[in-house]
């Protein structure tokens, strides 16, 4: 019925029948692009190393550092859609690559934005050398690295989690790998992926304080945005200042939600069960307006036609011939399956089945030496770390870092905890009640990607006037940023749980505890691991912002492994952050792999969904 309303557009459409909703669409569009062409521009100004930009804290600059940090954010996170797709499809089907991508991921995750801005920094600005476009793509490497692992996790967990039965259809289909990606785990993968895609979203305003104040060779880099404005703004301690960015805040949060999210919302609710569509669906304003517009119709018509032709290039026709059939993806897969390693692991192979036991005697001894070899190069290569790192750090000095990771460490899984008993609950009762979600949702999105550091100041005073610890009172600035992925994924969880599940459940009368424990705690625990691993990850890189605290001339430090990094980057002492990013990275990793990790995987397997 769609097509066939599509095809009467593209039969009957003319310059006669534009309406004033097609007028409004034209307007829309030609604003956007204007404003991508402005932002293009900006970016690639004249810049040398050392001059100086000026930040003006006069409200009129704000619409224009807002364009440019939301430009940043936005061209971030299609960045991050993109590594989604490809790493996270890796590692959901591939054995071997899910042994690296996702340890990398973990590890990833925990470094801190400083420590990313420290080594690649200088290699963006050598790499568009007299342009501003270097730092500007440090600071969206920056803002990739904060967005980037929970989308990435998000996305792996549901393709792992795909029920068996669609891919006996798309088997029975005779589907191939890239009709399958495209046309059932992307879309199954999708009400899970938007919802932590805005979570991603929110949570990188924690950052784009750091994103967009760079250090290079002792030089300052200040590139104009909301984030540096809120920097310029606490230094100065100019609280005029801070609620004009809180006002604009509020503007900039409400417009992508109604040009972004809320779109991708109404879109996404198509790919939930038949029985839920109809409670869930909700029309954006801008969906409206593209509904009523005949030209935005012939448009998506004309794009659904090139999608469908973009899904089908690698078709399973029989009647296409064999080497048309095989593709580019085809091609990659093959040539990855046929590297050097695995050919040699096929011969050794055959020579075990085939030859005498001198041979095979000699490939055991080969093996052996090889898998030495595999533990020795990773120790020499940490060995030679350490010698570099302590030729400059004493030892004394290396075991206080670890053991301010230890006191780290314990505020993260405190408030991990915490945050779990506040926000499971609340985020179930959102996810339960459709309505209720398309209520609050934009509520909880601007708590969300309200930036956390314009309440530091408050913190800070309440610290000095009423003399309280601030290694107690500091501590929840490290969760403010981050709690959100826990209640982003539990509402997620929740609303995708099927709704003759709630019928059946109502029927048997099962309510109180029983019903968390038999129904609800089942039905969201994946999706609370993946939002409390990523807030865990996330509370660790949170914590080079939230144990160092500046307002004006007053500084809070607490005790913690966060402030050494923040403290020594300041100073520029390379070795000693790198020191501290490797503990840092050590200590996520090895929670990772004794807390998350078998969780994971107990969710995985104990919960899916046939």
């Amino acid at each position: 019925m769609a097509t066939s309303r599509h095809q009467g557009f593209s039969q009957s459409l003319d310059f006669a029948q534009i309406s004033l909703w097609d007028g409004v669409s034209i307007v829309f569009v030609a604003m956007i692009l204007y404003l991508l062409a402005q932002l293009v521009s900006v970016m690639q100004t004249p810049y040398s190393l050392g001059d100086a930009i000026q930040i003006h804290l006069d409200a009129s600059y704000l619409p224009h550092y807002a364009l440019r940090s939301v430009g940043r954010m936005m061209i971030g996170l299609l960045c991050s859609l993109v590594l989604t797709f490809i790493f996270g499809t890796w590692a959901a089907k591939s054995r071997r690559a899910e042994t690296v991508i996702v340890p990398l991921v973990d590890v990833l995750q925990s470094a801190p934005v400083l420590s990313f801005l420290a080594i690649m920094a200088p290699f963006f600005i050598s790499l568009f050398p007299g342009s501003l476009l270097g730092p500007e793509c440090a600071a969206i490497f920056a803002i990739i690295t904060a967005q980037v692992w929970n989308m990435l996790l998000s996305f792996y967990q549901s393709i792992r989690l795909l029920p068996k039965h669609m891919r006996e259809v798309s088997a029975l289909l005779q589907m191939n790998a890239w009709q399958v990606f495209w046309r059932i785990e992307v879309p199954f993968a999708m009400p899970s992926l938007i919802w932590n895609m805005m979570v991603s979203m929110s949570a990188s305003w924690f950052f784009v304080v750091a994103s967009e104040a760079i250090t290079v060779a002792n030089q300052s880099i200040t590139l104009p945005g909301l984030g540096s404005y809120i920097a310029v703004a606490i230094a100065q301690r100019d609280l005029a200042a801070v609620y004009a960015v809180i006002a604009m805040m509020f503007v900039v949060i409400f417009v992508y939600n109604e040009v972004l999210f809320r779109p991708l919302n109404q879109w996404a609710s198509k790919f939930v069960s038949t029985e839920d569509v109809e409670d869930k669906a909700e029309r954006s304003f801008l969906g409206m307006i593209f509904f009523r517009s005949r030209l935005m119709q012939w448009v998506s018509l004309q794009f659904s036609r090139f999608w469908s032709g973009f899904v089908m290039l690698l078709s399973k026709d029989p009647k296409v011939k064999k080497t048309k059939r095989m593709g580019y993806f085809v091609f990659v897969k093959r040539f990855t399956e046929n590297t050097l390693f695995t050919w040699c692991a096929l011969q050794i192979k055959t020579i075990r089945q085939k030859d005498s036991w001198l041979l095979q005697s000699m490939v055991a001894l080969v093996l052996f030496i090889y898998r030495v070899l595999l533990w020795i190069f990773p120790i020499g290569l940490l060995w030679g770390f350490a010698s570099l790192i302590h030729h400059d750090v004493p030892t004394a000095e290396l075991w206080h870092v670890a053991w301010l990771g230890v006191i780290t460490g314990l505020k993260v899984l405190f408030l991990i905890l915490l945050c779990s008993l506040i926000w499971v609950p609340i985020g179930v009762m959102i996810g339960t009640r459709p309505r209720l979600t398309q209520w609050l949702q934009p509520m909880v999105q601007f708590l969300a990607a309200f930036p956390v550091n314009l309440v530091y100041p408050l913190v800070v005073f309440a610290i000095v006037h009423y003399q309280l610890n601030p290694n107690v009172w500091t501590a929840p600035l490290m969760i403010l940023g981050t709690q959100w992925y826990i209640l982003f994924n539990v509402i997620s969880g929740a609303s995708q749980l099927p709704r003759h599940l709630h019928h059946v459940v109502s029927c048997f009368d099962v309510k109180g505890f029983l019903w968390w424990r038999r129904v609800m705690l089942p039905a969201i625990f994946s999706s609370y691991i993946t939002g409390a691993m990523t807030a865990a990850g996330g509370a660790w890189n949170a914590s080079i912002v939230a144990e160092v605290v500046d307002w004006g001339q007053y500084r809070i430090e607490s005790t913690g492994l966060g402030a050494y990094i923040t403290l020594f980057y300041e100073s520029g002492d390379f070795y000693r952050v790198i020191w501290g990013t490797v503990v840092m990275c050590v200590y996520v990793v090895v929670l990772n792999h004794l807390v998350w990790k078998p969780l994971y995987r107990y969710a995985s397997e104990r919960f899916r969904t046939e």
